[in-house]
């Protein structure tokens, strides 16, 4: 059996590791020993560079790097929304169940309750800064659609 890789293994690990590096054509990767086809992270950001900075077409940049037109605006949201960590394959998002107190679901279907006009959003916005409590709207909205809310 061989033996693990250690940057591989890292890589992996990371959500980094670029399952198909035989498809990064960029010279780049293949010129400079800095620059690692293995690195999804590197090739995902080195990507998005040779556009914005080379004004590299999009067709062509996702082409060269090994990724479809789609994973290119894909990365870019990602890269704008989150930074670097954006371009790693880990799922996004809460890392679990948002843990709302029982009296802040209290307080948040009593509120609903009494203004019914109110959106996910809107009680959210209160929700912040009445209880200076931080959730996303669908929370809310998710905890007014169960049965409970009755």
């Amino acid at each position: 059996m061989p033996e693990p890789h250690p940057k591989r293994e890292f890589l992996r690990a990371a959500g980094a590791l670029h399952p198909h590096p035989e498809r990064v054509r960029a010279d780049i990767f293949w010129r400079n020993r800095f620059f690692d086809p293995l690195d999804k992270v590197q090739v995902k950001y080195e990507m998005l560079r040779a556009h914005v900075m080379n004004g590299v077409a999009v067709v062509e940049a996702a082409g060269a790097f090994g990724f479809s037109r789609q994973s290119f605006y894909t990365a870019l949201a990602a890269l704008e929304q989150l930074g670097i960590l954006g371009l790693a394959d880990d799922k996004r998002g809460r890392r679990g169940p948002m843990k709302l107190s029982g009296e802040d679901i209290d307080w948040i279907r009593v509120l609903a309750r009494s203004e019914p006009d109110l959106s996910g959003m809107m009680i959210r916005d209160r929700l912040s800064a009445e209880r200076d409590v931080e959730v996303h709207k669908r929370t809310v909205e998710r905890l007014l659609s169960t049965k409970k809310n009755s």
